[in-house]
């Protein structure tokens, strides 16, 4: 008898399929989605929201959107849109008003292009209401921006070469990657030029921490991905000395057209692109680097690859907005993500 019980019991365990393992939750929350989809898109967080600015329509024509995410009631809101459309803009956020830098515009006549231009924007979210300030003393789109010390830093970008009659960059003619910092002091709206970054390039990221402000990966030689190399450098500026610090650790996933955030002493970078004769492709990496420790760490990977992406840490999130899952320059490929994640930074 006991060995009959003994059989059965065998059997039935036999073709009772053990319990599934407990899945681990997903450390991405999906927010209200974006709602008109676009690539080169900027983030920047006030006065506890979410402020996206930019786009950029087929045939290189700027967008100008405006939006400002509500976490309280996870919604977007529509906003006056930018007063000079223009894509590949640096955006840094002071004292609540967020500044907006340089970028590219269609040439005046011509066939599509990159017109680098030197506007300089202060837009107040409380009034939704925009402010022409001093022009920068140079034309360059993709420039990084970051606040430190009172005082805005523009970093970088890209332009054409000193002395070339050309007013516009294309991927066809020679143009180059800029090295230049120059800052911006908005109680006395002037302008100064600081010592020039080491690595010259454009389509990096950025973030100040204990007043030192650190531009992180980008694209060097020139300023679309197709002519291009993407760089895993990392370099600290400090704005009290005007003085480009020590090696940094490099970047475990070289990059560019990436998003960022800064929370708790690390700055986060997250997806971007890169090509090669091998492959045309977005990222799904988000990375955060350490300044204090000089450490990098990578965190859950994004929930779908995209480059061009708005970012900013908000609260105890980074959140990731839109972008195009696709590299650029393959046609009839740009596949705008309404995507909206964030992942949770305490702890990470």
């Amino acid at each position: 008898m006991l060995r009959l019980l003994a059989l059965v019991l065998f059997l039935v365990m036999a073709v009772v399929p053990p319990p599934a393992a407990a899945q681990a939750p997903d450390p991405w929350a999906k927010l209200a989605p974006f709602p008109e989809p676009a690539e080169e898109l900027y983030g920047i967080a006030a006065a506890g929201k979410l402020y996206v600015f930019g786009g950029l329509a087929p045939g290189w024509v700027p967008r100008g959107l405006v939006f400002e995410y509500d976490p309280a009631t996870n919604a977007w809101t529509k906003k006056k849109p930018m007063a000079l459309p223009a894509h590949h803009v640096a955006v840094a956020e002071l004292n609540g008003k967020i500044y907006v830098f340089g970028g590219f515009v269609p040439p005046a006549s011509g066939p599509p292009a990159w017109a680098p231009i030197d506007n300089a924007w202060e837009y107040d979210p409380a009034a939704d209401s925009w402010r022409a300030l001093a022009p920068m003393p140079s034309k360059r789109g993709s420039p990084v921006a970051a606040a430190a010390g009172g005082k805005l830093y523009v970093i970088g970008g890209a332009s054409t070469h000193p002395g070339s009659p050309a007013t516009s960059i294309h991927p066809a003619r020679p143009h180059r990657a800029v090295a230049m910092v120059e800052e911006y002091d908005p109680a006395t709206n002037t302008w100064r030029a600081r010592s020039p970054m080491p690595t010259a390039r454009n389509h990096a990221a950025i973030g100040a921490v204990n007043n030192k402000i650190y531009v992180l990966g980008g694209r060097v030689g020139a300023a679309f991905i197709g002519v291009a190399s993407n760089t895993d450098v990392v370099e600290e500026y400090d704005p009290a000395t005007d003085q480009w610090g020590a090696v940094r650790a490099r970047m475990p996933t070289a990059r560019s057209a990436v998003a960022w955030g800064v929370h708790g002493g690390r700055i986060y970078v997250a997806g971007g692109e890169g090509q090669n004769d091998q492959f045309m492709a977005a990222f799904r990496a988000v990375e955060a680097y350490e300044p204090a420790t000089n450490r990098w760490t990578a965190l859950p990977r994004m929930p779908a690859p995209r480059h061009g992406l708005a970012g900013a840490a908000l609260g105890t999130r980074l959140h990731l907005v839109s972008g195009d899952v696709q590299s650029a320059g393959i046609p009839g490929m740009q596949l705008h993500s309404p995507n909206h994640d964030a992942i949770e930074l305490s702890g990470r």
